[in-house]
């Protein structure tokens, strides 16, 4: 057993024992509801990429916060690299592959409760005789629909304690690298209010060893129900109605656009031949789209849009 593959264990143990943890705590929020349990194992795939593998999927649906609820830990092998893991990386194409990460989207019933996403995961590259290609990915962002500053303020706190043991450059840049990811191009807007999001950290692309770039995700993973679990609980008692739950569901179909569009996860399990089920359990249970919809000046709606920028919010709001 190589010492990649000792490193492969322990991460694969924490990614479950995160999974266990977020479920918990988000469960304890929700009040009335749990999260339900979906271990599976696919079929070896015949096909070119010779996929084998699996998971657990843990899904919370009809809750009295959480309208839909899901966080998904998988750990995937190929044969061959499909063309949306080499697109920047042309050198590794042909070879087999490993992923294994935790995946998870929140969406609130309450709309003045933010959705939320957060993602930690590495993949392994590997080729017969030469030494294996890894790297780690990942992030959290936060989608509100009606933004309170406060939440913002303590969500990029979050975020920039996530960071801070590595390197005061680190927090600027992958904020930075967050609001360029989920930003969809053909709104002209981010998908919401930023958070973090880092791709391709290893030694030869950052300069820390296996350890040190595991630790950041472990830093980053333990962040996010930091960063979400008390702006779910100031919000999720608060008296909405009919026009609330109407905006929700039209900025709702925001966040399918990105992630149909625009997700490297979502593309990545698609082309991949990955599990639907899975791949797609981040859409919104129920999303609207209405023609050249203008939000009335002044109001609650219209004040989100001036959020969809990026923005120095440690400077500008505390």
């Amino acid at each position: 057993m190589t010492d990649t593959q000792v490193n492969i264990k322990a991460v694969k143990e924490y990614l479950l024992s995160l999974q266990d943890d977020i479920c918990q705590q988000l469960a304890e929020e929700d009040g009335s509801a749990e999260f339900i349990v979906d271990a599976w194992e696919r079929e070896p795939d015949k096909g070119e990429m010779g996929l084998t593998g699996g998971g657990r999927s843990r899904v919370l649906e009809g809750g009295e916060v959480i309208e839909k609820g899901g966080v998904n830990f998988s750990h995937v092998r190929g044969q061959t690299l499909p063309a949306s893991a080499t697109a920047h990386r042309p050198e590794l194409a042909g070879r087999s592959f490993q992923a294994l990460g935790v995946s998870l989207v929140i969406h609130p019933r309450n709309p003045y409760v933010p959705t939320s996403h957060a993602n930690v995961r590495l993949f392994i590259a590997e080729k017969e005789g030469e030494a294996p290609v890894w790297w780690f990915g990942g992030g959290f962002d936060l989608t509100p629909y009606y933004p309170f500053d406060h939440d913002v303020v303590h969500w990029h706190l979050q975020s920039k304690a996530a960071c801070e043991p590595f390197g005061e450059e680190i927090y600027p840049k992958y904020k930075a690298w967050c609001d360029e990811y989920f930003y969809l191009k053909h709104r002209n807007e981010t998908r919401g209010v930023g958070g973090l999001f880092y791709d391709d950290l290893n030694a030869e692309t950052f300069g820390w060893d296996f350890e040190q770039c595991f630790a950041f995700m472990q830093s980053v993973g333990n962040h996010f129900i930091k960063a979400y679990r008390p702006i779910v609980g100031r919000r999720k008692a608060i008296e909405y109605g009919e026009r609330q739950r109407d905006f929700q569901l039209y900025r709702r179909g925001r966040y399918a656009e990105f992630n149909l569009a625009f997700d490297r996860g979502t593309i990545f399990g698609l082309q991949t031949g990955g599990r639907t089920e899975s791949i797609l359990m981040s859409m919104p249970p129920i999303a609207t789209w209405k023609y050249d919809y203008q939000p009335e000046p002044g109001t609650e709606e219209a004040q989100l849009y001036d959020y969809l920028m990026p923005r120095d919010w440690l400077i500008e709001l505390v």
